[in-house]
């Protein structure tokens, strides 16, 4: 069974994409569909990057928990302390 996705995406860049599809003698659904399963595959890497601050939180709480700064117990004990 397929299904339909539907997605916004920039004008230039759908032409260019159904230009070179077309150019190479595909449909953009049959990129699309490949595309995706490279990436469930692993085949395909989006290059995912972290923002500076999401870096420095995550480095922080690992120092935390590193020295024993992470609360443990009752939710509503720790919102309490706040």
């Amino acid at each position: 069974m397929t299904e339909q996705v539907i997605f916004k995406i920039d004008k230039k860049l759908k032409e260019q994409a159904m230009r070179k599809a077309r150019k190479d003698g595909l449909p953009l659904s049959t990129v699309l569909k490949r595309a995706t399963q490279a990436y469930i595959d692993d085949e395909f890497d989006i290059g995912v990057s972290y923002s500076p601050k999401l870096i420095r939180d995550v480095r922080q709480a690992q120092r935390e928990v590193r020295e024993g700064k992470v609360f443990k117990g009752d939710l509503d004990e720790l919102l309490k302390k706040i």
